[in-house]
């Protein structure tokens, strides 16, 4: 479970991960990257009205993420399941996101049917695409060496004798 620091509740903050943050698409999720606070970025849109003359939540403590997973993905047991697998996948990752980032994991409808291996390398490999050099780790989630025999050239080259 993600703690209540690290949840993205607040409907002005989807929207700013959404619309001015960064998107990258991988397998069956896309996700989102709004980087706040570090490095100066503007306040969401409309967000100058708050009592406290700051509704801005994400700018201090660590990153906020949020999930948006929709009826194409499957009835309401999918959906539930699928995101409690994002959830937990996304809290191993924490600290790989820097400082007041908004983040949104959209699930594709491809996720219903998809390994939480699976659902792991797609959020590593869209996180890899956002931050650039910053590769978040996960435990057990690195790929095996490739261990693919080498292709069989005696064939091949029985099929061009044959000709």
């Amino acid at each position: 479970m993600l703690s209540a620091a690290n949840r993205l509740t607040r409907r002005e903050d989807f929207t700013t991960a959404l619309r001015r943050g960064r998107r990258a698409a991988y397998g069956a999720v896309v996700v989102h990257l709004a980087r706040v606070g570090s490095d100066g970025a503007p306040p969401p849109a409309g967000s100058s009205g708050g009592s406290s003359g700051r509704s801005f939540g994400a700018s201090s403590g660590g990153p906020k993420v949020g999930f948006v997973v929709g009826r194409a993905v499957g009835g309401s047991v999918v959906r539930h399941r699928v995101q409690r697998q994002l959830r937990h996948l996304l809290r191993r990752r924490l600290a790989a996101l820097p400082a007041g980032a908004l983040v949104v994991v959209r699930a594709l409808p491809a996720s219903a049917g998809a390994s939480s291996v699976a659902l792991g390398a797609d959020l590593d490999g869209a996180l890899r695409r956002l931050l650039g050099s910053r590769t978040p780790s996960a435990p057990n989630t690195a790929s095996p060496p490739n261990t693919a025999s080498p292709p069989n050239t005696g064939s091949a080259a029985s099929l061009g004798s044959r000709r």
